[in-house]
């Protein structure tokens, strides 16, 4: 009996130790992390159309750069331990000069209100458009609403502007067959709701050198236009402004060195390119305001990595590919990757959630309850490309934890894929997403700092820091802890779905696929029970791999009762 008392004291002790470390972290990260910083970066980031190259994609490069040193990290000049606080700005050559919007207007002619500006619509010129001569274009512009083989029967259409209510670059082909000198068209998702928002544009390219221009509408300006060609002949004056040069493709990477495995780290991403405020001039001010933050608590001596902390600021999925695949030796110590991608939402204006996507678990196969995919749409997930992981669950309690304590709403949904969590996971690397979704702004040029909320993206780099802080410094009692939370979240999961197989039996569902749900999940979450044994930076002892063993017990024992429990 004294023996019993001594070990579940000692359980306790640990838990304890563990709920410390990690709430010594939140402290520190929520009166550390200034919103206001944040908040500053992606206004700045926020004005320019960023490509690859172009002068405001490597001006937010270079605003990151002044941003981390004046927080103390240094130029690297032979390798990224040289110091405890370093960075580097890498530089190649592109195949393709850089492109960049400058200015564009349509006007009817005859009329005094133009049509459409770039002033307003900055979304409106396509990716790697050509300009118009500078004095500008003026033609007939032919509507052939959806461009249908009766659409276009019997319309003269050579050196006429195209104009349809389809998407543009449907039009665009078209129009270089007819020898059409231009294309308008309309198109967005229906989770745009453009017939609510009704000047929003999407950004999307074109092909280069087309040998014709194009423009985009806003569904307001497709139905101006369309109601007065509806009435008679029209004649448009369009003027497009581009500018292509030669530069150089940057990716910008802070490095904190850990001082116990230097070569074991935690990465973090935040894609540039793209002209939006949440997408992602937010993802890169959360980044940045987190590296500084990083630097100043390493500085006073109240974060000492144990392993290595890296951010990471470059063009989305390219830069994050490269890193982890220039240097197998370096990947190989890449423990965990996390995307922040549209991480500043003012939910009450762009009406999506805080999410967090998940690697791929069985709930990107069976999505049913409270799962669900958002509008980005479900990926192809099979058996064989689950991803058993305790980074799953480790990331979304920390977020609930920051959640309840600042009454924040974090929700989570299946993997889908798309972003710069990608690439960790298509290299065996854990990697997770923090975005929002459904975002009626997305990709549009409504998705403005007025979109954007400082409370959400201090919420999110608190999260998101204090995750990686007791990752980097993570020992036996973070590792117990960890196997004690992971048990309880994945016995509450079968219970979940426990019921809802009963709930599919009951309604005619076949109970073999069903017990086969529930199998899956069990599997999985031994396996991600398995992965805490390689948490701790230093192990000391066989607690770690104990714990889990009694753990999975549990796990497997619960699975083969809900599978029992099914029936024949």
């Amino acid at each position: 009996m004294r023996k019993i008392l001594f070990v579940a004291l000692s359980s306790l002790a640990l838990f304890a130790n563990a709920q410390t470390q990690k709430e010594q972290y939140f402290k520190l990260t929520r009166a550390g992390f200034n919103e206001n910083n944040a908040f500053a970066t992606t206004a700045f980031v926020e004005q320019f159309f960023r490509l690859p190259g172009n002068e405001g994609f490597n001006a937010s490069i270079y605003r990151v750069e002044e941003i981390l040193k004046r927080a103390g990290f240094v130029l690297q000049k032979k390798n990224e331990f040289e110091a405890p606080l370093t960075y580097r700005i890498e530089k190649r050559p592109m195949k393709r000069d850089a492109w960049e919007p400058v200015d564009a207007n349509i006007s009817i002619v005859g009329e005094n209100t133009p049509l459409q500006s770039f002033k307003t619509n900055r979304n409106m010129i396509p990716i790697n458009c050509e300009s118009t001569p500078a004095e500008g274009v003026t033609a007939e512009v032919v509507f052939v609403n959806k461009a249908s083989k009766e659409d276009l029967e019997g319309k003269d259409l050579k050196g006429k502007i195209i104009f349809g209510d389809v998407a543009t670059q449907r039009l665009i082909s078209l129009a270089s067959k007819v020898g059409a000198i231009g294309a308008l068209g309309f198109a967005l998702p229906d989770f745009n709701q453009a017939t609510k928002h009704t000047t929003s544009i999407q950004f999307s390219p074109m092909q280069p050198n087309a040998g014709i221009w194009a423009l985009f509408l806003s569904y307001a300006s497709k139905e101006r236009l369309k109601a007065a060609c509806l009435k008679g002949k029209v004649e448009l004056k369009v003027n497009i402004i581009t500018k292509t040069y030669p530069s150089e493709e940057l990716t910008i990477i802070a490095n904190v060195r850990g001082s116990v495995k230097p070569n074991e780290r935690f990465v973090y991403s935040a894609h540039v390119q793209e002209p939006g405020a949440n997408d992602n001039a937010s993802g890169v001010g959360t980044l940045a305001e987190m590296a500084s933050l990083t630097a100043k608590l390493v500085k006073e001596g109240k974060l000492k990595p144990q392993r290595s902390l890296t951010f990471l600021w470059g063009d989305e999925i390219t830069s994050t590919r490269r890193y982890i695949t220039d240097d197998s030796e370096r990947a190989k110590g890449i423990l965990w990757g996390m995307s922040l991608d549209m991480v500043g939402e003012d939910t009450e204006k762009t009406g999506g959630t805080f999410l967090l996507e998940k690697m791929p678990d069985p709930s990107a196969i069976w999505t049913r309850g409270n799962d669900k995919h958002s509008e980005w749409g479900a990926g192809e997930v099979k058996e064989k490309d689950l991803f058993p992981h305790y980074f799953n669950d480790f990331v979304f309690d920390i977020c609930k934890e920051q959640g309840k304590f600042a009454n924040w709403t974090v929700k989570f949904n299946p993997f889908e894929g798309g972003s710069d969590h990608t690439p960790f996971l298509q290299n065996k690397i854990p990697g997770l997403l923090m975005w929002h979704f459904t975002d009626v702004f997305y990709h549009t040029d409504n998705d403005r700092l007025d979109k954007v909320s400082a409370k959400t993206m201090k919420n999110v780099g608190v999260s998101a820091l204090t995750v990686a802080y007791t990752l980097i410094t993570a020992n036996e009692n973070t590792a117990s802890a960890t196997v004690s939370q992971l048990k309880q979240d994945a016995l509450a999961r079968l219970k979940t779905e426990f019921d809802l197989s009963k709930a599919a039996i009951a309604s005619g569902k076949s109970v073999t696929d069903e017990k086969h749900i529930i199998e899956v999940w069990g599997r999985w979450y031994v396996d991600a029970l398995a992965t805490i044994g390689k948490m701790a930076v230093q192990p000391q002892t066989t607690r770690v791999g104990s714990s889990i063993k009694v753990a999975t017990l549990a796990v497997e024992k619960q699975t083969q009762d809900y599978v029992d429990a099914l029936g024949k």
